[in-house]
């Protein structure tokens, strides 16, 4: 056959900020690759379905749902994160790819956004907008036609 669903079985990938994933949250599948190739591309099975159950993970809730947002159309309504590399001309490559993109995925979930900072405008900065804004009214007045008492 040509898919086979294998279980990953090593130690922990690391994602930073004291964050890592277990491999038997990941499952890969592989599939025969679209596009030029030849007899190559018809038999062998190269490209790789990667899996990614994010419900199942063991991270906090604030990165699962920012890896849901980056995942996009990716992301299955199991909560399932599908990740497919085709790109190289062989299974290795293409599973080191589809890997990457995952943790490369996953990293960037972990990192929390910045907190908007209220700030104030400086009593010189107010100075020169009531300046511009009088400055403005001056000069639209002398756009104007003359009245009489002028």
């Amino acid at each position: 056959g040509a898919a086979k669903n294998r279980p990953m079985t090593e130690t922990r990938i690391d994602l930073g900020r004291g964050l890592a994933i277990s491999p038997t949250d990941l499952t890969e599948n592989f599939v025969r690759a679209t596009g030029p190739g030849g007899q190559n591309v018809n038999k062998v099975a190269t490209a790789v379905e990667l899996r990614f159950d994010l419900n199942a993970s063991d991270l906090p809730y604030a990165v699962k749902r920012r890896a849901a947002q980056l995942a996009g159309q990716r992301l299955t309504k199991d909560g399932v994160i599908v990740l497919r590399a085709e790109r190289f001309r062989t299974q290795e490559l293409n599973r080191a790819d589809a890997r990457a993109r995952l943790i490369a995925l996953l990293k960037t979930a972990a990192i929390p956004p910045k907190c908007r900072v209220a700030t104030k405008p400086s009593r010189a900065a107010k100075a020169r907008r009531v300046e511009a804004k009088t400055g403005r009214g001056k000069v639209k007045a002398l756009r104007r036609r003359p009245t009489k008492d002028d």
